[in-house]
């Protein structure tokens, strides 16, 4: 996928455009949008056009792995806020929220100290609760393919903004360290339309390790659920925010690092 003047995207957008789910819709430079509207709060979603690309370590080319996206997909273009958070599941569990005193936060900023189970329970998960705004169309998490396919955007590199990144482009630690995520958008956006996929919060993915593979990164206990957080965090250094970056985390672990984004399928 590359930039694309908006007459080409109305040919090789969704089948059926704009979603059902949509209050709102159009193209801009990035491509084709829509918004989903939850009780006065609006999440953007991106449609990530279906393709390939090399998934894993750049710095081991031969280690990466031709990666189909068989079909496209709605991608949030920014983590779930605590707003979103709030009026689909009643509470913020955020530790940066607008009572720290110490480090505020705000309900634009990205909602943290959630699970993965958090997230994805069966009837009182936040994707469970989501559903009832979006005409049927379930919500999920990015698998880790379609995480990093987006969030390249096309690039080669190690961030999708090239092999160097700044405090000016991604939120981590550095020499001059953020005490906190940011508001969402707060960063520019990838070449796709995507906010902060690298850094601020890790992302939690629909999959992650097998007890094979937890075995041979000597997990503590390698019967444990685990899933794979993307993207790095505040508190992560610039080698964590990479493209290819994971984690192997339990599925009922939460903390002030780890939030999520959301995709709807065509």
């Amino acid at each position: 996928m590359s930039a694309a003047r908006p007459e080409d995207w109305r040919q090789r957008g969704p089948a059926s455009f704009p979603p059902r789910w949509a209050s709102a819709w159009g193209d801009d430079r990035f491509g084709l949008w829509a918004d989903l509207a939850v009780a006065g709060v609006l999440q953007r979603l991106r449609w990530i056009e279906a393709g390939s690309f090399q998934m894993g370590d750049e710095r081991q080319p031969d280690r990466q792995v031709e990666t189909q996206i068989a079909a496209g997909f709605w991608l949030a273009d920014t983590a779930c806020t605590q707003a979103l958070w709030l009026v689909v599941v009643g509470s913020n569990p955020s530790q940066f929220s607008a009572s720290n005193t110490t480090h505020p936060g705000s309900p634009q900023h990205p909602v943290e100290q959630v699970s993965w189970n958090d997230i994805t329970a069966p009837g009182s998960g936040f994707l469970a609760g989501l559903q009832s705004f979006s005409q049927g169309v379930p919500p999920e998490l990015p698998t880790e393919a379609e995480w990093e396919y987006a969030c390249r955007a096309a690039a080669r590199t190690a961030y999708s903004f090239g092999d160097e990144i700044t405090l000016a482009q991604v939120n981590f630690r550095s020499g001059s360290d953020p005490a906190a995520p940011v508001a969402v958008k707060s960063l520019p956006a990838n070449a796709w339309g995507l906010y902060e996929m690298h850094g601020n919060v890790w992302e939690w993915c629909a999959d992650g390790f097998d007890e094979q593979e937890s075995l041979r990164i000597g997990a503590a206990d390698p019967s444990a659920t685990l899933r794979a957080p993307r993207g790095g965090s505040w508190g992560s250094n610039a080698r964590d925010v990479r493209a290819a970056d994971r984690l192997a985390f339990p599925t009922g672990g939460a903390n002030q690092f780890t939030g999520f984004r959301f995709l709807m399928r065509s």
